[in-house]
């Protein structure tokens, strides 16, 4: 038989090469047959997924290319694909719970650091120099003889001991301006008023001895203690903070959703606990349901003249907020509110983080705020 009626010889094509993508589709069919064999499976998956994985690895190598050029160096290591990922916020986003092995840190200085290599002084810097100045004038400017003899000597005790009162009274109140011991402050900003934000790392369990006037807590409608951070107050503040919590429930009942309410905070170092429920994430206009919480938990404090609140890294439990989010809008709402507002009775405004994701984000966001 001839072969002119037959069928024409056609080179086989892979499924990659139909595809127009470089990894093996073939190979992703695999892996999805044998990671969900309860599923079906479509034919577009495999096609699908090996792009999308085509895609990050060609993103990721060509940051990591250029971390690695900016360090003159022509190989790349994971040392430049960590800085790579840390880097981008999409695929630091998308890479938040994964270890690169021997990838090592990002390099961060505190401020602080930098601001005393500079010469900078701060308020504790310039109440010591001047003390030391005033000694060293003392010491030599000789003393002139009084003519009214002991009420001169008098004169010259009291002033003596008017002094050092003064300098107890400046390192009591540099002492006092601290959240407590177990708190470490990593970072702190100034805003127009001159109030000061101030982000501190610290164990959920240490809560209850933070010494601020109030301290924030993340909650429901009923005002329950089920959360992290409930728990950990209850803990702390034992069978007094339960009473005060259920006295709250039988005076103001239940919370509409960004509101706000404050409790005596027995048996905590805290003078008030301002309870306020947080919405839903997902829900209609949830960000600014969330932005209203806080403006609500600021009024409710400087009704009662606080000069120092707490807000715990929040809220990403039950609510489902995303962290990166709701530090934006945390800090955003903060921001706005002494912006708008021509006086507060609030000083000191801390953030309690006790994750080094947490950490990180609010590092981000609030070197974004522009205080100028």
């Amino acid at each position: 038989m001839s072969a002119r009626g037959g069928k024409k010889k056609t080179t086989k094509q892979s499924r990659s090469s139909r595809a127009g993508v470089i990894f093996p589709v073939g190979r992703m069919m695999r892996y999805l047959r044998k990671g969900t064999h309860k599923y079906r499976i479509g034919m577009g998956a495999p096609v699908y997924m090996a792009a999308v994985i085509e895609y990050l690895a060609a993103e990721i190598l060509e940051l990591a290319g250029n971390a690695a050029r900016d360090n003159k160096k022509g190989r790349i290591t994971p040392r430049h694909i960590l800085l790579a990922v840390a880097n981008d916020e999409e695929l630091n986003q998308l890479l938040k719970g994964v270890t690169i092995a021997s990838g090592g840190v990002l390099p961060r200085i505190h401020p602080e650091l930098l601001a005393k290599k500079r010469g900078a002084r701060g308020k504790g810097d310039t109440l010591l120099s001047t003390t030391v100045e005033k000694k060293k004038g003392k010491s030599l400017t000789p003393k002139k003889p009084s003519k009214k003899g002991k009420s001169g000597k008098s004169k010259a005790v009291k002033k003596d001991k008017q002094n050092e009162s003064g300098k107890d009274g400046a390192s009591n109140s540099t002492l006092e301006d601290g959240p407590g011991d177990g708190f470490t402050i990593l970072s702190s900003k100034s805003l127009v008023l001159g109030q000061k934000l101030s982000l501190t790392q610290s164990d959920l369990s240490h809560i209850g001895s933070m010494k601020v006037e109030g301290l924030i807590h993340p909650t429901t409608a009923e005002i329950d203690l089920k959360e992290d951070i409930g728990n950990a107050l209850e803990k702390a503040g034992g069978k007094e903070f339960l009473e005060a919590v259920k006295e709250l429930r039988k005076s103001h009942g239940p919370l509409e959703v960004a509101g706000a309410a404050l409790s005596q905070a027995n048996g905590l170092a805290a003078k008030f606990v301002i309870h306020c429920h947080i919405p839903q994430w997902g829900s209609d206009k949830s960000e600014e349901q969330l932005e209203k919480t806080i403006k609500n938990c600021l009024s409710a404090a400087e009704e009662k003249k606080l000069k120092s609140v707490a807000f715990p890294s929040f809220p990403t439990g039950r609510n489902g907020f995303p962290k990166q989010t709701a530090a934006q809008v945390i800090l955003r709402a903060i921001f706005n509110h002494f912006v708008s507002s021509s006086s507060s009775s609030l000083k000191n405004i801390y953030f309690l983080l006790f994750d080094s994701e947490s950490i990180g984000i609010y590092v981000q966001e609030m070197a974004k705020l522009d205080t100028k």
